[in-house]
C-alpha cells in the first residue's frame, strides 16, 4: 500500500490521489536517482524533493541523490532505474534533464511504469525490430518538451519504453522551458521535437512505427 505523503510534499490532495491510481500497483521496484546539489538552484531542490516525496509515498519506489558530475552543466538530471533481486541497479538509460512539471508529470509516471513493467506495453513487432538493430548500433533519443506541451508527455513515455526494451537505446527527455540553451543549440522551434543520434530531427507526435522508421534513418547505412 502507498504510504502517506510527507508534510513537505510538493503534491497534495487531488494530485496525490491521481498518482495513486498509476503507481500503487507496480509489479517491480523502481529507483529514482537525482543528480543535483542539495543546496543548488530551485529546480534542483524541487527535483530532490520530488524524488524523496515519491519514495516516501510509494513503497515500490526508492530514491537516491547523487552529486553533480564534473563537466556536466545542466541539472537536475533524473534517472529511472530498475532493481534486480539482489537490489542492484539496472540502468535502462532513461534520463530527464530538468524538472518535470505540468504535463510532464505524466511523462514521469510513464517512465516509472515503463521501468516497472519492463515496457510490456510496446507492440510485439516493435520489440522484434529493436532486437534486430545491428550489434554495434547505439541510438540516442533526445526529446524536447515543456511543462505546457501535452503531446510531449506521450512521446516521452514512448522513448522511455524503447530505452527499457533495448540496451542499445537511451532516452533523454529535455525540459526545453528549463534549458532553452539546449533547445537553441538544436534549432528546436516547435514542441515536441525529437532528435535521434544528433542528426535526424522530427517534430510532433510519433507512434512506435514512425519512430522506428526515423531510427533506421539515423543509423549508418
Amino acid at each position: 500500500m502507498p504510504r502517506q505523503p510527507p508534510q513537505e510534499s510538493i503534491f497534495a490532495g487531488e494530485s496525490w490521489s491521481q498518482l495513486v491510481g498509476f503507481l500503487d500497483e507496480l509489479p517491480r521496484p523502481v529507483k529514482i536517482v537525482v543528480w543535483a546539489a542539495e543546496d543548488g538552484g530551485r529546480f534542483e531542490r524541487e527535483a530532490v524533493q520530488l524524488g524523496r516525496s515519491l519514495a516516501q509515498r510509494f513503497d515500490v519506489l526508492s530514491f537516491e541523490r547523487r552529486e553533480r558530475v564534473p563537466e556536466h552543466f545542466h541539472y537536475p538530471v533524473i534517472a529511472f532505474m530498475g532493481l534486480d533481486q539482489a537490489g542492484d541497479e539496472i540502468d535502462f538509460g532513461v534520463r530527464f534533464v530538468g524538472l518535470p512539471a505540468g504535463y510532464q508529470i505524466n511523462a514521469l509516471v510513464g517512465a516509472v511504469q515503463a521501468v516497472s513493467f519492463r515496457a510490456s506495453n510496446l507492440e510485439g513487432l516493435t520489440r522484434i525490430r529493436l532486437s534486430r538493430l545491428p550489434g554495434d548500433a547505439k541510438v540516442d533519443l533526445e526529446l524536447f518538451t515543456s511543462a505546457q506541451n501535452e503531446g510531449g508527455a506521450l512521446v516521452a513515455t514512448l522513448v522511455a519504453g524503447l530505452a527499457v526494451a533495448s540496451p542499445q537505446v537511451r532516452a533523454f527527455v529535455v525540459m526545453a522551458d528549463v534549458f532553452p540553451d539546449i533547445a537553441t543549440r538544436y534549432s528546436v522551434r516547435n514542441l515536441p521535437h525529437t532528435v535521434i543520434n544528433g542528426r535526424v530531427h522530427v517534430e510532433g507526435l510519433l507512434d512506435e512505427s514512425a519512430i522506428l522508421k526515423q531510427i533506421a534513418r539515423a543509423l549508418p547505412s
